[in-house]
């Protein structure tokens, strides 16, 4: 039996780690910062803060994949840490001053947050490589056509801190995938990563082998598992049926989502003018150009409509050649465009788009028309994601990256679609700001084709003695 990577008793001992440093850290900081008088004077008021704020704190932990940390990067942990209790602070200095106006202390709040995060991070600094420890590598399989096989490989390669390691690939269909199952045995795989060109009924044999051997399955989705991905269970008479959700929104939903875009939108307007203004200004001392820039956008039902953005690339970028996505180190980008591009500040103009209706805040990204039609072309699905209003965030964009490819962001936009919920727009609203200060996130697009990944040393072999160290233990 495979030990679990998370089993309740470990996720429970860290929940608990967590409430006793946050109580610790707020009652060192209540010591050191309220006076006596005033502690024992409020001391209702002050308890009862402490409850609340072990709350919000483990709901924002749990949002912002806290309590799943063993394959991720440290980096990215104490980015989530200072994200999630910054949300924190931010929600108990407006509660405080709603509540009891100004008897209690903001001193406090602020010295118990520095604390917190000081304290927490050498806790999950602990329990993530206890984690780690638990868990050798993993041997991964990876089995569809060369093109996703290298796309997989190119992005597992990247992320060294998911344990994954490379030891078979199977990407020859004319064998019928049939030697997938005695390579598996041959080289004791942990993990099949199953890509989406692979025929349903192979599928379906990969996956009932994992089960029974207790393997890890990773699928990689087709457009038609997206469909049936919480699909209701039905009957004919006797014969159960599945019927996939529609791919919209019903007029309550959109009616609900409008209302609160146009409330939060306002806000988030007057918020960002202290930065818009100086952004613009420094748009405009670099090379005299205008701030702002205007762009056909395909919208809601393929509507076209003008995005404004914040100008990052040069006046004339695309006067010689025809549309293109932005690359790593793109020479159209210019100094300031390369800042905001990488701090997202280039997007806050499409609050106005939200304003007046062309957008929402959460959704699938708009895409110009030209992409579009290259992107429909390939993959037909690619219209249903114009079923809802175009988002400044949205799924894709909290756990894909700019150069993630059209058809992975695909994926994430119909699976927001079909599963979409106010609380899943809150909660992706929350993850954006992660995001922010995510520096991979902006990666421009990569040529997958050019790069030198030679995976042959990783398909089957008559002679198994020279498969580049497979078959020995990690």
């Amino acid at each position: 039996m495979k030990t679990r990577v998370y089993p309740k008793s470990r996720k429970i001992l860290n929940l608990i780690g967590d409430i006793a440093i946050i109580s610790i850290a707020y009652g060192l900081s209540a010591v050191l910062v309220v006076a006596p008088g005033a502690l024992e004077a409020h001391s209702v008021l002050y308890s009862g803060m402490l409850p609340v704020a072990i709350i919000l704190t483990i709901m924002m932990f749990s949002i912002n994949g806290l309590y799943t940390i063993a394959h991720k990067r440290f980096s990215e942990v104490l980015i989530s840490l200072a994200v999630s209790l910054f949300l924190v602070l931010t929600m108990i200095m407006a509660l405080s001053f709603f509540i009891h106006e100004f008897a209690y202390s903001r001193v406090l709040i602020v010295v118990s947050t520095v604390l917190q995060f000081v304290m927490l991070g050498f806790w999950k600094r602990f329990t993530q490589r206890y984690e780690q420890s638990l868990h050798r590598s993993r041997r991964a399989m990876i089995i569809g056509n060369e093109e996703q096989c290298r796309h997989v490989y190119y992005r597992m390669s990247a992320q060294p801190q998911l344990g994954l390691e490379l030891h078979q690939v199977i990407m020859d269909p004319q064998g019928g995938w049939k030697n997938w199952r005695e390579q598996a045995d041959l080289h004791a795989i942990d993990v099949i990563i199953i890509c989406s060109d692979i025929p349903i009924s192979v599928k379906s044999e990969i996956v009932n082998y994992c089960t029974d051997k207790e393997i890890q399955p990773f699928v990689i989705p087709s457009a038609y598992e997206v469909f049936c991905n919480g699909a209701m269970l039905q009957r004919i008479d006797d014969v159960p049926v599945f019927r996939p959700r529609s791919l919209r929104l019903s007029v309550e939903e959109r009616a609900i989502k409008r209302a609160i875009d146009i409330v939060l939108a306002g806000i988030a307007f007057i918020l960002a003018l202290p930065f818009m203004v100086p952004v613009a200004i420094a748009i405009k001392l670099e090379d005299r150009g205008p701030a702002l820039y205007s762009q056909v956008r395909t919208g809601r039902f393929g509507k076209p409509y003008k995005v404004y953005k914040f100008r990052s690339m040069r006046v004339d970028a695309e006067k010689l050649s025809d549309p293109q996505l932005a690359t790593d180190h793109d020479p159209r980008i210019t100094r300031v465009g390369a800042f905001i591009r990488a701090t997202r500040l280039d997007e806050l103009p499409q609050i106005w788009n939200v304003l007046n209706g062309d957008m929402s805040l959460v959704g699938p990204r708009p895409e110009r028309p030209y992409f579009v039609e290259q992107f429909t072309a390939k993959n037909p699905e690619y219209a249903y994601r114009h079923n809802v209003k175009p988002g400044i965030t949205g799924l894709a964009q909290v756990f894909a990256k700019y150069n993630t490819t059209p058809y992975d962001k695909l994926v994430y936009d119909l699976m927001y679609i079909e599963n979409y919920s106010i609380v899943e727009d809150l909660i992706i609203m929350i993850q954006t700001i992660k995001i922010l200060v995510t520096k991979s996130a902006t990666e421009g697009a990569v040529d997958i084709d050019a790069l030198d990944m030679n995976l042959d040393d990783y398909r089957p072999h008559k002679d198994t003695s020279n498969l580049n160290g497979a078959g020995k233990e990690s």
